[in-house]
């Protein structure tokens, strides 16, 4: 299956971002603040961005990661990428 095929299921996306997070996927909320709320340092939010690009086979910028601070923005980030492909 290409990426262009694959269609964004938030849930998994919400609970493959806590397994990186290493936080319960409740506690992954559309505007959770990662850094204030969740406790993401810039080490984690490098973690994520690898995983994603790793899963979802996109790339995203280091400019695109620093408007990452909620999941919402990582839904629509990833989500747009998936289109785009």
């Amino acid at each position: 299956m290409t990426t262009s095929a694959k269609t964004l299921d938030p849930e998994e996306l919400r609970g493959f971002v806590a397994d990186v997070l290493d936080v319960d996927q409740e506690s992954v909320t559309d505007d959770a603040h990662f850094v204030a709320e969740l406790g993401v340092d810039s080490l984690k939010a490098l973690e994520v961005l690898v995983a994603l690009e790793r899963k979802y086979q996109i790339k995203i910028s280091e400019d695109e990661v620093r408007d990452m601070t909620t999941f919402a923005e990582v839904r629509d980030l990833v989500q747009g990428k998936l289109v785009t492909v």
